[in-house]
């Protein structure tokens, strides 16, 4: 053999042999994660020791050993030093910016009697200038440990209110979203403190109610669309406090392991503020925004656009959010039967159900998710009936159309296997059982309750997944919150012993997987997010206990330690 052809041989064997080694080099990892229980929500591999992550994406999940086949000088090590991580937590119904206001606002959510709100506005009425307008969100008569000596309805009036803030008008929403409580100057603005030459007819508010006394007059209470007659004379926010609120929600969620939110009926300016915080670098939170379904103008300029899916994940919006009904608390839930601590009172049906039909021909045309706010059985039932007339109608666009029933709380059992029969997603949230269940009784009556109220189990058996979440501001943030009421069916203070209607609860696997995988599904986002897979987003949830394996009565006690959103560190405890 020459030395001109064995040189030529000895290069190509060298060239082979470096190929080779080429192949084998691993991609260095930004950050390894490990030392921990780490929880994937993935079938093929539900637990894992180590993650590697590059950039804002998943690298690698599986064996610390191989894992550390991506480390270089320059990965951060993150040991975990026992503590437990799952996939990134998702809010799968809330109301963002009104979690940002609420904390700018009166909180009333912990408040426990009528005379706790009359003294927080008596103390706000001090730094506030006379004229100027107090609002604030939060109360739930149903709470308290006891109602005022004066009620109409169940409701207190505004006498002791007035009293204290004679000089400013004020708004106090029901924790519901759905009623709202008004003092006398506030009414006085909307001119609906003294009787009208016509009568009451100014009362009159079709899908609402203005509560009033034996004498025909306001007693400060407005119910589902009458809520408006005051709320369309509280002056607009501010940009500045909007960014202000904006930036509060987002640390908000971080503190809470919160990384993605659906956003349950967003506005023209909300969603341009939205664009102008992720041109500014500070949507530090995966938004998944709903079109409000109130304003028509804008839902038929976004049908000729077109849903819009961030290729950054950070804001998407391709769903549309339609309010059907009312809140059980305010006796705003639409019933099939008359409540029964109210009889002959049937509840609100607050949209036109053809326009529930229209929206749902529109979606299934343009390429939107509807997501329809629905809280008594009649309620559900007229929106499956809608969605099923359109799904009919354009069956070759319904194969995937992931339609919503935000809450479903309240079902008929005729109702219940229809959810899965016509794949409509229920987005429930759990901690509305832990807080309600214990008066709802009285509202539905023992067998409504027991045959039709959150019946979480019911529909995960039919096949169908749920959608958890706190609707916060109605509730707090809290996902711990949520989750023990979802595994215990019990309130937070721990009763009744056993839980009401056992038989519904979820598993702490169900549980988990409706705050991460299930929740991305219901957002068409399974494939980016929602458990600890390579190649999805880097985002994860830590705590400082294993939350799958600690007894019930520690659970209420897990505290988020860290959260990781798009792989870096954005809140530490």
């Amino acid at each position: 053999m020459s030395f001109r052809i064995s040189l030529y041989l000895g290069a190509i064997i060298t060239s082979l042999l470096f190929s080779s080694c080429k192949g084998t080099i691993k991609e260095s990892a930004t950050m390894l994660i490990y030392g921990g229980n780490i929880y994937t929500v993935d079938d093929t591999q539900p637990m894992v020791e180590a993650v590697a992550v590059k950039g804002n994406t998943i690298l690698f999940a599986g064996s610390l050993a191989e894992a550390e086949q991506y480390k270089s000088d320059q990965t951060q090590l993150l040991d975990l030093e026992g503590k437990t991580m799952t996939p990134g937590l998702i809010e799968g119904h809330g109301h963002f910016m009104g979690l940002g206001y609420n904390e700018l606002n009166l909180d009333l959510s912990n408040t426990t009697s009528y005379q706790e709100i009359v003294d927080a506005v008596a103390e706000r009425v001090k730094t506030t200038a006379p004229g100027e307008w107090i609002t604030g969100r939060g109360w739930h008569q149903s709470k308290w440990k006891e109602l005022p000596t004066e009620i109409v309805n169940g409701f207190q009036t505004h006498d002791l209110l007035s009293e204290v803030s004679p000089n400013n008008p004020v708004y106090l929403g029901h924790a519901s979203g759905h009623a709202g409580f008004a003092n006398a100057k506030a009414m006085e603005i909307a001119g609906l403190m003294e009787l009208s030459k016509e009568g009451i007819s100014k009362f009159e508010v079709e899908g609402g109610e203005v509560m009033r006394d034996a004498m025909g007059r306001p007693t400060g209470i407005f119910n589902e669309l009458a809520v408006s007659l005051i709320t369309k004379h509280i002056p607009d926010n501010t940009p500045a406090k909007n960014i202000e609120a904006f930036e509060m929600a987002v640390a908000a969620c971080h503190k809470n392991g919160i990384t993605g939110f659906h956003d349950a009926g967003i506005g023209r300016e909300t969603i341009t503020l939205y664009q102008e915080m992720k041109a500014k670098d500070k949507m530090k939170i995966r938004l998944y925004g709903m079109l409000t379904g109130w304003d028509k103008v804008l839902l038929n300029e976004w049908y000729e656009k077109g849903p819009m899916i961030d290729p950054d994940h950070l804001v998407t919006i391709r769903s549309v959010k339609l309010n059907c009904d009312g809140a059980l608390g305010s006796r705003g839930a639409w019933l099939l039967e008359s409540y029964t601590d109210r009889p002959g009172h049937f509840g609100h049906e607050t949209l036109p159900m053809n326009f529930v039909e229209e929206t749902a021909l529109n979606g299934l045309q343009y390429g939107f998710q509807v997501c329809s706010h629905a809280i008594g059985d009649r309620a559900n039932r007229e929106v499956l009936d809608r969605y099923e007339s359109a799904f009919a109608k354009f069956p070759q666009l319904a194969t995937d159309h992931r339609f919503r029933i935000e809450h479903a709380q309240h079902l008929h059992p005729e109702d219940i296997p229809r959810f899965a029969q016509l794949k409509v997603i229920p987005a429930m949230q759990a901690i509305h059982m832990s807080s309600d269940r214990s008066w709802a009784i009285d509202r539905l009556g023992e067998q409504r309750i027991k045959e039709g109220a959150y019946m979480w189990q019911s529909l995960l058996k039919s096949g169908i997944p749920i959608v958890n979440g706190t609707d916060v501001p109605v509730e707090p943030l809290n996902p711990i919150a949520s989750f023990y009421a979802s595994v215990t069916r019990k309130t937070l203070q721990g009763t009744p012993d056993g839980g009401y209607e056992p038989a519904e609860r979820m598993t702490r696997e169900q549980t988990l997987k409706s705050y991460t995988l299930d929740a991305a599904y219901g957002a068409f986002e399974e494939d980016i997010k929602g458990s600890i897979t390579i190649g999805k987003l880097a985002d994860f949830t830590i705590y400082d206990q294993d939350l799958m394996k600690v007894p019930e009565k520690e659970l209420l006690n897990t505290e988020i330690a860290m959260t990781i959103f798009a792989g870096e560190i954005v809140y530490t405890k």
